[in-house]
């Protein structure tokens, strides 16, 4: 059996680099706010909703069971989250970050 080499480790299950990675790999130090890709679609599944809001897909239903999310669209058995109120929900809930 070969040794894996470390650029055949990142697959899909393993966790991809974090900006914060790529940033300590850059050099930088200033944290910029995180812009999240412009590709996004106008409704999102729960998998795309978890995988955005970093969970499970049984905390997603917790939390549409609980109605805590935003913008739920159900089409007959489907849950589909309009993603401009997800992303304006997170931005609500966001914490001030302190002044340096």
């Amino acid at each position: 059996m070969e040794p894996i080499a470390p650029e055949q480790l990142h697959t899909p299950l393993s966790r991809p680099p974090r900006q914060s990675d790529r940033r300590a790999a850059a050099g930088c130090e200033r944290r910029e706010p995180m812009v999240l890709d412009a590709r996004l679609p106008i409704l999102l599944n729960v998998d795309e909703v978890a995988s955005l809001l970093r969970t499970s897909r049984r905390a997603i239903y917790a939390m549409l069971a609980r109605r805590q999310l935003p913008g739920v669209v159900r089409i007959r058995r489907r849950v589909l989250v309009r993603s401009a109120d997800l992303l304006d929900w997170l931005h609500q809930k966001r914490a001030p970050s302190p002044q340096e």
